[in-house]
């Protein structure tokens, strides 16, 4: 909407009220003086009537009618402009006299009872009045108390309401002329008003738009009326001032554009740094990637000979102790290969380097690898580990399982670490997007220790931990959980964290995989177990409704037990079971226990299987020999509780307590090049076991010296060499050898993206991560040579007798060959070397008695320790293992003194008896 101008807006405020107070003033005098008018017509007529109703008696009683006519005619004449019509009516309303009858004078009669008509009575009619009175009678013959003279008739005059219509004109004609007079008065004086404004604005105005453009010459040197001058005044100073102004403004402007010129040199010369500096990040983010990339290679190579190594030394004879020495190194060794491979993944992440696979893969089977490999922790704590797929969750599924793997593995693996009794719960689902695509739903309970609310969100950063006190309980980089959330979104998910002190923790994570248009064959042997009725006995609820689930898919008529009472109560029915499922802790307490479940299972149940909580081989062996026919271990393996329970219903099945050995050679000649002697000496070890040629080199130009003179079947190289790279090797051989067609494997502890594809560029027919595993090697040979390897499983422990070498009360001969993996000959040799040591240690131990220097006693009983762990001596080692415990709590030499006496004594004892017995021999 448009502003009005200053003029205009006096024009509308000086007139808009005089009209209105104009027309409210007219119209209210014009109709008080149409009312007054009015009354006064109406007062006249009544008068007149009331007259004449007087003067009109005595003719009417007389019967005068031209006395009658006389008074009419000479009032109707007196009063012409006023009245139209006079008449006289009889009681009975009929006229008797009138002084003028006109066309409308039958309308002139009045209307109610004449007799009853005691006082004056105006009506309206059209745009007359007519004025009935009464004419009374006052005779002599009239009661004296009557209030009424008797009517005897009535009078009507009809007065014309011309001469007040026409006052009425006069009035608002008058009304009229007197608010066009102030109306006309009103804009005259708004105009002038209206120009003593509008003519100094416009000269400001000019002056203010001459401003605008910058003129100084504003033209308003003349003087003007009040508060305009001001303005005036104003307006100069304005002027002035943005003359002085412009001066200034041109200096800062001069000297800004100096500056200016300054600035861009500077700039030019920063964006020349810069681009040095980008340079030179970029040089050293190379250098960052060939140092992880040396690094990963000079870490994985000693690992790579400590893993492998300590499986080979696991295929030995081994005692107890070596062989939880053997497990303490192989922990150590992987939790570091673990730290290693987190941070060239972090770096990964960093450098937004990470790539997916996209390979079609088995999800049942995916996780059943993670849940194998992370059991044994969980029952070494005594926790229950369960997993439960849903049934509708499609098992083919394409992407990648590794990273899957990497993250089901971070993420049980720390609800494993982080609870210290009861129950670790993984549970899947999934939901379908589209015909191609499906969001598995995967969420990892415990009832562990549980986070705080306020270090929650601290998880999910680098390096960061719930505990980072110096005492922290457990260890580890902070880095499982930052890379796990990375996969994830990189997987087109999201990771989120539901947890409470002290009320455990639920970590739950979704991710997208596609649908394969080609279905794996399902192998498992289901069918056999259709209709079979099982017993199924297990108080864990979520394993066995998991179990439930899966042996229900298979069409199997399920009994289910959830405790004791229940279970035998379901023995005492009078039909038997096809088979009978136990599922228990199975937990040392418990063998009693589970053996009392098999006795009274076994007579009501064909075959009777057990699901423990162990991978103890001599606790399965035992309970199968309590009357099982087979014992698998927990959590959930749907295909290895399939191939068990189908066990006996199908021909072409093997038995499960019968283990096989059937280790062949493979007719290949294989070339190892690799200038570490203790990889060289794992990889040829481990080939041995496999192949039947083996021929190594120490640097490529070595190896491609061989190739020139020998064809092999198999060739694995390393990366990094002296004299010649494995690369440069490859090429040499690929382009003038014998071997041109022979697949080559690179063997590197590389680990970046990448590199895998430009190895396959390079000619290498296959990549090989150290640390290097036997699992790995088999599949190996089995993609790239022409033979694929049997199918080969661990040899049944064959049990050795032998004869102690002397007699003693401190030497326990058949643990000392359990220590040594039944090996006489190994437990004999670490004997020997226990018993060399003895004088040499009670020296040591009578020295530092006499010092009373516990850091001393210390080092020597440690040392003792770890030498009678695998040589059959429990008395000896528990001696020590006291003395050590005590002495690394800070209890003092006086505290041992007594165990560290009998320890000398003990150790002079079973010096004495190996001489007597090596004397009496002699």
């Amino acid at each position: 909407m448009s502003k009005l101008s200053l003029r205009d807006s006096v024009l509308l405020l000086t007139l808009i009220p005089t009209v209105l107070i104009g027309l409210i003033l007219g119209g209210y005098f014009t109709i008080n003086r149409y009312v007054e008018l009015e009354q006064i017509l109406k007062q006249q007529g009544t008068s007149i009537a009331n007259s004449l109703a007087m003067t009109v008696e005595q003719p009417l009683d007389s019967k005068d009618k031209a006395k009658l006519h006389s008074i009419i005619t000479k009032a109707h004449n007196q009063h012409a402009s006023l009245v139209n019509s006079i008449a006289v009516f009889d009681l009975h309303n009929q006229l008797i006299m009138t002084s003028n009858y006109h066309s409308e004078f039958n309308d002139l009669h009045y209307r109610g009872n004449v007799a009853a008509l005691h006082a004056t009575e105006a009506q309206k009619l059209r745009n007359n009045y007519v004025i009935f009175a009464p004419v009374k009678y006052y005779g002599t013959g009239e009661t004296w108390q009557d209030a009424h003279a008797k009517t005897i008739a009535v009078l009507m005059v009809e007065i014309s309401q011309d001469q007040a219509i026409i006052g009425q004109q006069k009035a608002l004609l008058l009304s009229g002329t007197i608010i066009l007079g102030a109306l006309f008065l009103s804009v005259f004086l708004s105009t002038r008003l209206s120009r003593m404004f509008s003519t100094p604005l416009s000269q400001l105005q000019l002056a203010t738009d001459k401003l605008i453009e910058g003129k100084t010459d504003i033209g308003v040197s003349e003087q003007m009326q009040g508060e305009f001058d001001m303005m005036r005044q104003g307006l100069v100073t304005i002027s002035e001032k943005m003359v002085g102004q412009r001066d200034e403004m041109q200096k800062h402007i001069d000297q800004a554009t100096s500056d200016y010129r300054e600035t861009l040199e500077q700039y030019e010369t920063q964006n020349i740094q810069l681009n040095i500096a980008k340079k030179e990040a970029q040089v050293a983010n190379r250098v960052k990637s060939d140092f992880l990339a040396k690094m990963s290679h000079e870490l994985r190579t000693p690992l790579n000979g400590v893993i492998g190594f300590t499986r080979q030394l696991y295929k030995t004879p081994l005692n107890k102790h070596q062989k939880d020495y053997l497990d303490t190194i192989e922990l150590s060794a992987n939790s570091l290969l673990t730290i290693i491979s987190d941070i060239l993944d972090f770096s990964k992440l960093e450098a937004d380097a990470m790539e997916l696979e996209n390979i079609q893969f088995q999800l049942r089977d995916a996780v059943n690898e993670v849940m194998t490999l992370l059991a044994p922790s969980a029952y070494e704590k005594q926790l229950e580990l369960s997993i439960a797929v849903n049934r509708q969750v499609p098992d083919n599924l394409v992407g990648d399982p590794t990273r899957f793997k990497q993250v089901l593995i971070n993420l049980i693996s720390n609800a494993i670490k982080f609870t210290e009794k009861g129950s670790v719960k993984v549970d899947i689902s999934h939901r379908l997007k589209g015909d191609s695509q499906t969001s598995l739903l995967v969420s990892v309970s415990d009832t562990g220790l549980g986070i705080a609310q306020e270090k929650q969100d601290t998880l999910f950063t680098p390096f960061a931990q719930a505990d980072t006190s110096i005492t922290r309980k457990f260890g580890g980089t902070g880095l499982g959980l930052i890379i796990t959330k990375h996969i994830v979104e990189v997987m087109q998910g999201r990771i989120t964290l539901n947890s409470a002190l002290g009320n455990g923790s639920c970590f739950t994570f979704n991710a997208i995989f596609n649908l394969p248009s080609r279905l794996f064959n399902d192998d498992l042997p289901c069918r056999p177990l259709e209709n079979k009725r099982v017993l199924y006995f297990e108080p864990q609820e979520h394993t066995r409704n998991a179990v439930i689930a899966q042996i229900e898919s298979w069409h199997m008529q399920v009994t289910v037990c959830d405790s004791d009472e229940a279970f035998f109560t379901a023995l005492e029915q009078e039909f038997s079971y096809d088979i009978c499922l136990v599922g228990n802790m199975a937990t040392v307490d418990d063998m009693q226990t589970v053996k009392n479940y098999i006795n009274r299972a076994r007579e009501k149940a064909d075959y009777l299987y057990l699901m423990v909580n162990t991978i103890s081989h001599n606790m399965r062996e035992s309970l199968i020999g309590s009357g099982a026919d087979a014992c698998i271990s927990k959590p959930l393996h749907h295909r290895k509780l399939c191939e068990m329970l189908a066990a006996p219903y199908r021909l072409d099945h093997p038995d499960l307590s019968i283990e096989t050995s059937n280790a062949t050679h493979l007719p290949l000649k294989v070339l190892i090049a690799d200038d570490n002697d203790a990889n060289l000496k794992l990889l040829y070890t481990l080939l041995e076991e496999q192949v039947e040629t083996i021929e190594t080199a120490h640097n490529g130009a070595q190896a491609v010296g061989l190739c020139k003179t020998h064809k092999y079947d198999l060739i694995f190289m390393d990366i990094q060499m002296p004299i010649m790279d494995g690369i440069t090797a490859c090429k040499s051989i690929k382009e003038s050898s014998m071997n041109d067609d022979t697949p080559i494997i690179a063997v590197t502890a590389h680990a970046l993206a990448g590199e895998k594809e430009q190895l396959v560029k390079d000619g290498f027919s296959g990549y090989m991560t150290k640390p290097i595993d036997e699992d790995m090697l088999k599949q190996i040979i089995c993609d790239h040579s022409a033979t694929s390897p049997l199918e080969r499983e661990q040899k049944e422990e064959q049990m050795v007798s032998s004869v102690a070498p002397f007699e003693s009360h401190l030497l326990d001969w058949n643990l000392a060959l359990q220590r040594s993996g039944n090996k006489p000959h190994l437990a004999l040799e670490m004997l020997n070397m226990l018993l060399q040591s003895v004088p040499e240690t009670i020296d040591h131990l009578n020295e530092a008695s006499e010092q009373e220097d516990p850091e001393q006693l210390l080092k020597i009983v440690h040392k003792f320790h770890g030498a009678c762990c695998y040589t059959g001596v429990p008395k000896l080692k528990t001696l020590a293992e006291t003395i050590e415990t005590a002495l690394k709590q800070d209890k003092g030499f006086d505290f041992v003194e007594p165990e560290v006496l009998d320890l000398i004594d003990e150790l002079s004892n079973l010096n004495r008896d190996a001489e007597i017995t090596a004397s009496s021999s002699l």
